[in-house]
Protein backbone atom coordinates (compact mmCIF):
# COMPACT_ATOMS: atom_id res chain seq x y z
CA UNK A 1 0.00 0.00 0.00
CA UNK A 2 1.38 3.22 -1.23
CA UNK A 3 0.92 6.62 1.02
CA UNK A 4 -1.49 8.12 -1.32
CA UNK A 5 -3.53 5.25 -0.82
CA UNK A 6 -4.38 5.85 2.78
CA UNK A 7 -7.81 6.94 3.52
CA UNK A 8 -8.60 8.19 6.89
CA UNK A 9 -11.87 6.58 9.16
CA UNK A 10 -13.14 10.54 9.55
CA UNK A 11 -12.99 12.61 6.83
CA UNK A 12 -12.86 16.57 7.31
CA UNK A 13 -16.10 18.14 7.67
CA UNK A 14 -17.26 20.71 5.00
CA UNK A 15 -17.37 24.18 5.33
CA UNK A 16 -20.99 25.43 5.28
CA UNK A 17 -21.35 28.75 3.37
CA UNK A 18 -23.90 30.67 3.88
CA UNK A 19 -23.61 33.69 1.82
CA UNK A 20 -21.14 34.45 -1.49
CA UNK A 21 -18.57 31.75 -2.74
CA UNK A 22 -18.41 28.02 -3.31
CA UNK A 23 -21.37 25.96 -4.31
CA UNK A 24 -23.53 27.39 -1.65
CA UNK A 25 -23.10 30.94 -2.94
CA UNK A 26 -25.53 33.95 -3.13
CA UNK A 27 -29.02 32.64 -1.80
CA UNK A 28 -27.28 29.68 -0.18
CA UNK A 29 -30.14 27.22 -1.28
CA UNK A 30 -33.20 28.97 -0.66
CA UNK A 31 -34.08 30.03 -3.94
CA UNK A 32 -34.96 32.92 -6.48
CA UNK A 33 -36.64 35.65 -5.00
CA UNK A 34 -39.89 35.38 -8.28
CA UNK A 35 -43.04 35.02 -6.33
CA UNK A 36 -42.26 35.44 -3.00
CA UNK A 37 -40.26 38.72 -3.54
CA UNK A 38 -43.53 40.30 -5.36
CA UNK A 39 -46.39 42.60 -3.76
CA UNK A 40 -49.58 40.54 -2.76
CA UNK A 41 -48.05 37.14 -2.24
CA UNK A 42 -50.30 34.64 -1.23
CA UNK A 43 -50.08 30.94 -1.92
CA UNK A 44 -52.50 28.38 -1.18
CA UNK A 45 -51.12 26.07 1.58
CA UNK A 46 -50.94 22.22 0.02
CA UNK A 47 -52.32 20.89 3.30
CA UNK A 48 -55.43 23.08 3.61
CA UNK A 49 -56.31 20.93 0.19
CA UNK A 50 -55.63 17.68 1.93
CA UNK A 51 -57.42 18.64 5.21
CA UNK A 52 -60.27 19.35 3.17
CA UNK A 53 -60.36 16.04 1.53
CA UNK A 54 -60.35 14.29 5.23
CA UNK A 55 -63.80 12.69 6.80
CA UNK A 56 -64.88 14.88 9.69
CA UNK A 57 -64.41 13.08 12.95
CA UNK A 58 -68.11 12.65 14.82
CA UNK A 59 -68.24 11.96 18.70
CA UNK A 60 -67.79 13.49 22.03
CA UNK A 61 -65.43 16.69 22.38
CA UNK A 62 -66.01 16.97 18.42
CA UNK A 63 -69.97 17.28 18.43
CA UNK A 64 -70.59 18.52 22.00
CA UNK A 65 -74.10 18.53 21.44
CA UNK A 66 -74.23 14.63 21.73
CA UNK A 67 -76.02 13.31 24.91
CA UNK A 68 -74.49 11.78 27.10
CA UNK A 69 -77.43 9.65 28.08
CA UNK A 70 -77.51 6.36 25.99
CA UNK A 71 -80.51 5.50 23.16
CA UNK A 72 -82.59 2.94 24.84
CA UNK A 73 -83.30 -0.37 23.11
CA UNK A 74 -86.78 -0.40 21.33
CA UNK A 75 -89.33 -3.41 21.21
CA UNK A 76 -92.58 -3.66 19.76
CA UNK A 77 -95.47 -4.84 21.06
CA UNK A 78 -95.50 -7.77 18.33
CA UNK A 79 -92.39 -9.27 19.76
CA UNK A 80 -93.77 -9.61 23.41
CA UNK A 81 -97.02 -11.05 21.90
CA UNK A 82 -94.85 -13.95 20.28
CA UNK A 83 -92.23 -14.69 22.85
CA UNK A 84 -94.43 -14.31 26.17
CA UNK A 85 -97.17 -16.47 27.52
CA UNK A 86 -100.52 -14.70 29.61
CA UNK A 87 -99.54 -13.75 33.19
CA UNK A 88 -95.45 -13.95 31.94
CA UNK A 89 -93.34 -10.82 33.78
CA UNK A 90 -91.39 -8.87 31.50
CA UNK A 91 -89.09 -7.17 32.48
CA UNK A 92 -84.98 -6.19 30.81
CA UNK A 93 -84.00 -9.18 32.44
CA UNK A 94 -86.64 -11.70 30.77
CA UNK A 95 -86.33 -9.70 27.96
CA UNK A 96 -82.94 -11.40 27.90
CA UNK A 97 -83.34 -14.38 28.39
CA UNK A 98 -85.37 -14.41 25.41
CA UNK A 99 -83.20 -12.98 23.30
CA UNK A 100 -85.01 -9.58 22.17
CA UNK A 101 -82.64 -7.56 23.62
CA UNK A 102 -78.52 -8.24 24.75
CA UNK A 103 -75.90 -7.29 27.40
CA UNK A 104 -74.10 -3.91 26.20
CA UNK A 105 -70.48 -4.53 27.67
CA UNK A 106 -71.74 -7.08 30.68
CA UNK A 107 -74.71 -4.73 31.64
CA UNK A 108 -78.23 -4.65 31.36
CA UNK A 109 -79.36 -1.59 28.96
CA UNK A 110 -83.00 0.86 29.16
CA UNK A 111 -85.40 -1.16 27.27
CA UNK A 112 -88.21 1.30 25.53
CA UNK A 113 -92.05 -0.48 24.93
CA UNK A 114 -93.55 1.14 21.81
CA UNK A 115 -97.08 -0.15 20.20
CA UNK A 116 -96.51 -1.49 17.26
CA UNK A 117 -98.68 -3.90 16.78
CA UNK A 118 -101.58 -5.50 19.17
CA UNK A 119 -101.53 -8.05 22.28
CA UNK A 120 -104.20 -10.37 23.57
CA UNK A 121 -102.42 -11.53 26.34
CA UNK A 122 -102.67 -10.56 30.07
CA UNK A 123 -98.94 -8.98 30.71
CA UNK A 124 -97.35 -7.72 33.76
CA UNK A 125 -94.67 -5.04 32.41
CA UNK A 126 -91.75 -3.50 35.06
CA UNK A 127 -88.41 -2.21 35.56
CA UNK A 128 -89.76 -0.69 31.56
CA UNK A 129 -89.97 2.70 29.91
CA UNK A 130 -93.28 2.51 27.46
CA UNK A 131 -94.81 4.84 25.18
CA UNK A 132 -98.63 5.72 25.86
CA UNK A 133 -99.95 3.82 23.22
CA UNK A 134 -98.81 0.96 23.84
CA UNK A 135 -99.73 0.84 27.96
CA UNK A 136 -103.05 1.52 26.63
CA UNK A 137 -102.87 -1.74 25.03
CA UNK A 138 -101.19 -3.60 27.34
CA UNK A 139 -104.38 -2.28 30.07
CA UNK A 140 -106.94 -3.41 27.85
CA UNK A 141 -105.61 -6.76 27.75
CA UNK A 142 -105.77 -6.81 31.27
CA UNK A 143 -102.28 -6.54 31.64
CA UNK A 144 -100.74 -4.37 34.31
CA UNK A 145 -97.19 -1.42 33.97
CA UNK A 146 -94.97 -0.35 36.47
CA UNK A 147 -93.45 2.18 34.78
CA UNK A 148 -89.29 3.56 35.73
CA UNK A 149 -89.82 6.23 38.28
CA UNK A 150 -87.24 9.04 37.17
CA UNK A 151 -84.78 10.52 40.18
CA UNK A 152 -86.19 13.82 40.91
CA UNK A 153 -82.68 15.05 42.84
CA UNK A 154 -84.18 17.33 45.84
CA UNK A 155 -82.27 19.76 47.53
CA UNK A 156 -80.74 18.36 51.18
CA UNK A 157 -83.10 19.10 53.94
CA UNK A 158 -80.46 20.75 56.02
CA UNK A 159 -80.38 23.47 53.18
CA UNK A 160 -83.95 23.83 53.23
CA UNK A 161 -83.90 24.21 57.62
CA UNK A 162 -81.37 26.81 57.30
CA UNK A 163 -83.30 29.02 54.44
CA UNK A 164 -86.25 28.26 56.49
CA UNK A 165 -84.73 29.74 59.54
CA UNK A 166 -83.06 32.58 57.77
CA UNK A 167 -86.59 33.59 56.65
CA UNK A 168 -88.11 33.48 60.12
CA UNK A 169 -84.82 35.50 61.12
CA UNK A 170 -86.06 38.23 58.37
CA UNK A 171 -89.42 38.11 59.15
CA UNK A 172 -88.80 39.14 63.11
CA UNK A 173 -86.39 41.76 62.34
CA UNK A 174 -89.11 43.55 59.97
CA UNK A 175 -91.48 42.84 63.04
CA UNK A 176 -89.21 44.37 65.17
CA UNK A 177 -88.00 47.38 63.14
CA UNK A 178 -92.14 48.28 62.08
CA UNK A 179 -92.51 48.07 66.12
CA UNK A 180 -89.53 50.50 66.40
CA UNK A 181 -91.24 52.79 64.07
CA UNK A 182 -94.57 52.59 65.77
CA UNK A 183 -93.46 53.43 68.94
CA UNK A 184 -91.40 56.43 67.96
CA UNK A 185 -94.34 57.61 66.34
CA UNK A 186 -96.16 57.30 69.52
CA UNK A 187 -93.67 58.70 71.53
CA UNK A 188 -92.95 61.74 69.53
CA UNK A 189 -95.99 64.16 69.89
CA UNK A 190 -97.56 66.61 67.40
CA UNK A 191 -95.62 70.01 66.76
CA UNK A 192 -98.94 72.22 68.28
CA UNK A 193 -98.78 69.92 71.58
CA UNK A 194 -94.86 70.64 71.39
CA UNK A 195 -95.91 74.37 71.46
CA UNK A 196 -98.12 74.01 74.04
CA UNK A 197 -96.14 72.72 76.08
CA UNK A 198 -93.52 75.49 75.20
CA UNK A 199 -95.44 78.09 76.19
CA UNK A 200 -97.19 76.82 79.22
CA UNK A 201 -93.50 76.48 81.04
CA UNK A 202 -92.34 80.13 79.83
CA UNK A 203 -96.14 81.58 81.17
CA UNK A 204 -95.13 79.24 84.63
CA UNK A 205 -91.60 81.07 84.73
CA UNK A 206 -93.09 84.42 83.70
CA UNK A 207 -95.65 84.10 87.22
CA UNK A 208 -92.10 82.82 89.24
CA UNK A 209 -90.19 86.39 88.41
CA UNK A 210 -93.47 88.30 89.28
CA UNK A 211 -93.80 86.64 92.46
CA UNK A 212 -90.09 87.28 93.01
CA UNK A 213 -90.76 90.55 92.32
CA UNK A 214 -93.33 91.46 94.32
CA UNK A 215 -91.54 90.27 97.45
CA UNK A 216 -88.83 92.05 96.81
Amino acid sequence: MQTHQLKRNNPNMKRVIVARGGKRGKTAGRGGKGQSARAGNKRRPEWRDIIKRLPKLRGRGISPQKSFVAKPVIINLEALEVAFVANDQVSPTTLIEKGLASTISGRVPAIKILGDGEVTKALKLSGLSISGSAKEKIIKAGGTVVEIVPKVISKPEKVKKVKSEKKEVVKEEGDKSEKSKDSKKEAKPAKKEQVEQVVEKVAKIEKKVAKEDTKK
